[in-house]
């Protein structure tokens, strides 16, 4: 019986094999045969795969990512529109019903002020018309003093300062010689007729009438004389000398 032949084919069973090998894996440096299994997450061509989980969470990143992206693109497009706010309209609904009172409690208060200061004035008036009154008996007497020459010397300074502050006051003298007849402020006390006139008209001044403002505070006492028919057609309140030159 001859040796076996190392190095040539046809080796006997009993020969220690050949491939390094170990447990059928081959080891660093050596491609393993067609069909033999590899290890998890490594390819034929020494790349890592990933495993069937890490491509269903990628998967679900990517769905999740682009539903973000739909619900931002959706959220600016209704910006421009916002739906209506409640609360919001509830405190503009208020605001008009307080800007709608200040409105009117403003008209409210410029009606009171103006009626305030109409019956300041009145009062004040009525109580200057009041003093004035009660002083018309004392212009009298001046008017009277004057006809008859007696207002001279201090007296007359007093009379003169008198009138003129009853004058700025307010108080307004009517009632002249050749004036036309008028009942509500005239008071006829003598009356006659004459071919002078052509209608009712003041001849006699007896009391000089006053007025103070638009009240009239004493009638002018005089005397009327009126047209007996055979005047000619003339103005009663034209002056005597309004035709001459």
């Amino acid at each position: 019986m001859q040796d076996p032949v190392v190095g040539q084919d046809g080796a006997d069973a009993t020969d220690v094999p050949t491939d390094s090998s170990v447990g059928g894996v081959p080891t660093s440096g050596q491609d393993a045969p067609g069909g033999t299994a590899q290890a998890d997450g490594v390819t034929d061509g020494g790349e890592t795969a990933a495993p069937d989980g890490a491509e269903a969470v990628a998967a679900e990143a990517r769905a999740a990512q682009s539903a973000a992206e739909a619900s931002a693109a959706s959220g600016t497009a209704e910006a421009g529109a916002p739906a209506p706010d409640p609360e919001l309209e509830r405190v503009r609904a208020e605001l008009a019903e307080r800007t709608a009172d200040l409105q009117r409690v403003s008209a409210e208060f410029a009606n009171y002020r103006r009626r305030t200061e109409r019956e300041r004035e009145s009062t004040v008036a009525g109580a200057k018309a009041s003093v004035a009154g009660e002083l018309l008996t004392v212009l009298d007497d001046v008017e009277r003093a004057q006809t008859h020459g007696d207002l001279t010397g201090p007296f007359k300074v007093v009379a003169d300062r008198l009138t003129e502050t009853l004058h700025r006051a307010g108080l307004q003298p009517f009632g002249a010689e050749g004036d036309a007849f008028d009942p509500s402020v005239h008071e006829a006390v003598a009356h006659e007729t004459s071919p002078d006139v052509s209608a009712p008209t003041v001849t006699t001044v007896m009391r000089r009438g006053y007025r103070f403002g638009d009240k009239v505070l004493r009638a002018a006492m005089v005397g009327v004389t009126d047209s007996d028919g055979t005047a000619p057609a003339t103005t009663p309140s034209e002056p005597a000398d309004a035709g001459r030159s």
